[in-house]
Formats: structure tokens, sequence, C-alpha cells
């Protein structure tokens, strides 16, 4: 008798270009440099790289530069967005897009700046269909400085 193990159907891990591919976004508004830790839709890691040279320094804040909550749950958003985007669209030409519908439970605990690398871990809670409610929380060296949870809507792209 034989054991076999399962296919794997691990993405891995998505480059910048790969990102570009599945989401929307563009700068300055795409809030993450690249993604690891990939298992399908359900779990993966955003990273974003912070940098002193980010346009939305020049107002928040010039002295003591803090990177933005709402841009912290943005990036959440993004990592959840381009996992489901690559699973979804995994052997098929659907060109979809997620919409963000709420966030919930949303706190944040320390600020980020320049410097700082944030990691997006994210964690599928329930997906029916084409919404999908998602965990995250966003952590530097190790401390948890923001979490939420994302629920979004998959549709199809315009052409």
């Amino acid at each position: 008798m034989t054991d076999s193990a399962p296919a794997s159907t691990e993405l891995g891990a998505m480059s910048i270009a790969e990102i570009l591919k599945s989401l929307p976004h563009r700068y300055p508004f795409l809030m993450i440099d690249k993604i690891i830790k990939i298992d399908r839709d359900e779990t993966a890691v955003g990273i974003k790289n912070v940098t002193f040279n980010e346009p939305i320094f020049q107002g928040h804040f010039p002295e003591s530069p803090i990177f933005p909550g709402v841009l912290i749950i943005e990036a959440m958003a993004q990592t959840a967005g381009a996992i489901v985007i690559k699973h979804d669209s995994a052997g098929s030409d659907r060109k979809n897009i997620v919409l963000m519908l709420g966030v919930d439970k949303a706190k944040f605990r320390k600020p980020a700046g320049p410097g700082d690398t944030i990691e997006f871990h994210i964690a599928k809670i329930q997906r029916r269909r084409n919404v999908g409610r998602y965990e995250a929380k966003a952590i530097v060296d190790g401390t948890v400085i923001a979490e939420a949870e994302i629920t979004a809507m998959i549709i199809e792209a315009s052409a």
C-alpha cells in the first residue's frame, strides 16, 4: 500500500509585477510591495516597506511622520484582494476586481513610520460565493500595530 500526498495548491508568493496584474491600484495608492507565504485564498502575508519618500509624509506629519491607519487598513484589503484574484483566476481568462464592503473591529495599537516594514497577516474567516471575510493584522518587528476584519466582494471587471 502506498500513501500519496495530496496535490499542493499553494501559490507561494507574488512579486510586485504579479500584484500589478491582479490589482487595479497604482502608485501612489498601491500599498503592498510583495506578498509571501500564500496558501490559496486562505492565508498570506503582504509586505510594505515604509519609506520617508512616500508622498503621504508631506502632510502626515512632516516633523513626525506616521503612516496613516486608514492606509494600513487599505493595505490589508489589498493583500486579501490580490490573493483572492490570483486564486480565482488560476486557469481562467476572467478578470475580476475586489471591492471593500466593510471594516469591523479595527484597532490601532502603535504607529508605523519611515524605516518600518509592515507585514499584513491575512486569514480567511469565511467566503460565500463572491463575498469574503478576512481577519487581518499589521505587524512591525513582531508587534501587532493594527488589526481589523475586512469584508469584500469579488466582481467581474468591466471591459
